[in-house]
């Protein structure tokens, strides 16, 4: 009977969090070429989390802007280092487990730099799931990382920092942005299904603050962007600027069922906020989140009634 192996983990841990740069350095390099050898096997675990408990303190002995600013990006090019998409998952699901899990010990002074772990990570997210032209498959295994245990977006989990839901709203489409202009001949964005780990956790988080945040820091910033780029301003009410996801709005399409062409910017938009209308019909969600959503879908609504009318 043949025994499935599993890949010998190199002893990385101690080195990777050693106070001497030079032994981080050269350990961060270790990882990389193991990392990108050709086996397919995923990390079980318990590899996983010893792996990343010292990546985590790797870059916590960082100390230097420029130094932190490259040791982010170099950790978070692994995911597109790793040579199968399984592996590249496993690797982020293991760093949102570690991030969850540690990041209310990390203490003020070092928390701008785990903001921009968190972003490099996104964009490398991203790249990964352009490079797969953004299978079905994949993309809904992505926001189940996103979504699910131990993830940043966790609806039911109150250990999940408050924080890091926050920043990541205010960050996503910014760098979905960056990685489609850095990215050759990209297929179509599938932003309703992107979008699907906010619009779930708008529904069901327990905290108001959390559900005003991602409305105010993603939905009504998006809303705009796609209404702007659609047609004239509303004049219903001034329009607050809108953020430039030019390069988005030019190549987005709903889901990833719609990634072969893409989709004129109005439809999108109007697939969205029937996404956030059918999520908000949900037995899942909360009373108070429902009426807000539903009030969020009847603005935009409204919104477009009145420029038909006035057109």
């Amino acid at each position: 009977m043949s025994v499935v192996s599993t890949p010998a983990v190199p002893p990385l841990g101690k080195y990777l969090a050693s106070s001497e740069k030079k032994t981080r350095d050269k350990a961060v390099k270790n990882l990389a070429v193991f990392l990108s050898s050709d086996s397919e096997n995923v990390l079980p675990d318990l590899e996983m989390a010893k792996l990343w408990k010292g990546i985590f303190y790797c870059f916590w002995m960082s100390d230097k802007p420029l130094v932190q600013q490259a040791l982010a990006g170099e950790l978070a090019e692994l995911v597109l280092t790793i040579t199968d998409v399984p592996s590249s998952l496993n690797f982020l699901r293991g760093f949102w487990t570690m991030t969850v899990r540690e990041w209310n010990g990390i203490d003020r002074l070092r928390m701008d730099k785990y903001y921009m772990l968190v972003r490099k990570f996104v964009n490398a997210s991203f790249r990964l799931l352009v490079r797969t032209k953004w299978d079905s498959a994949i993309v809904e295994e992505y926001n189940s990382i996103l979504s699910g245990p131990n993830g940043p977006l966790c609806p039911n989990d109150i250990r999940v920092p408050v924080s890091l839901a926050f920043h990541l709203s205010e960050i996503y489409l910014e760098e979905l942005e960056k990685a489609l202009t850095s990215s050759e001949s990209p297929p179509p964005a599938p932003l309703s299904t992107l979008l699907s780990p906010f619009i779930t956790l708008a529904a069901r988080t327990p905290t108001n603050t959390t559900y005003k945040h991602i409305q105010s820091s993603l939905f009504e910033p998006l809303r705009n962007s796609l209404k702007s780029s659609s047609g004239p301003p509303s004049r219903k009410k001034a329009r607050t600027s809108s953020p430039d996801y030019s390069e988005l709005l030019v190549n987005v399409c709903a889901s990833s069922s719609d990634s072969d062409q893409a989709m004129d910017v109005d439809a999108v938009r109007k697939s969205i906020l029937q996404k956030i209308f059918d999520v908000a019909s949900g037995t899942e969600t909360r009373d108070a989140n429902r009426r807000r959503m539903y009030a969020f879908y009847k603005d935009a609504v409204e919104d477009d009634e009145d420029e038909d009318s006035a057109g």
